[in-house]
């Protein structure tokens, strides 16, 4: 049978060692629970670290090189990819061609 203890008749001294002996063994089953939790852990990112990175990679694209000029302002420059910039629809308005802006090609 299990004795039981009259914590009202325990001193102060008496609590104190009994708190910090439970302390004491909670923090070792915590840490023991911690590292199990841990260990689990680190073999689900082995399993699944191949395919996370795969999808996380992106290809290396090769630079692009500008292909259209600003005839006005040869600083301008557009590669035609994405939005194309006011200066060349300006450029089209006025009468000129995409020919027009092309870089030659060296």
């Amino acid at each position: 049978m299990k004795k039981r203890i009259d914590y009202q008749l325990m001193s102060t001294d008496e609590l104190w060692s009994l708190r910090q002996a439970i302390g004491s063994m909670l923090a070792t089953k915590l840490e023991t629970e911690r590292h199990k939790l841990q260990n689990r852990l680190d073999e689900l990112v082995q399993k699944l670290t191949p395919f996370s990175i795969a999808k996380r990679q992106r290809r290396a694209y090769p630079k692009v090189f500008p292909k259209f000029q600003n005839p006005e302002q040869p600083s301008q420059t557009w590669a035609g990819r994405g939005k194309q910039p006011n200066w060349v629809g300006e450029q089209l308005a006025a009468g000129r061609t995409m020919d027009d802006l092309r870089i030659p090609a060296a």
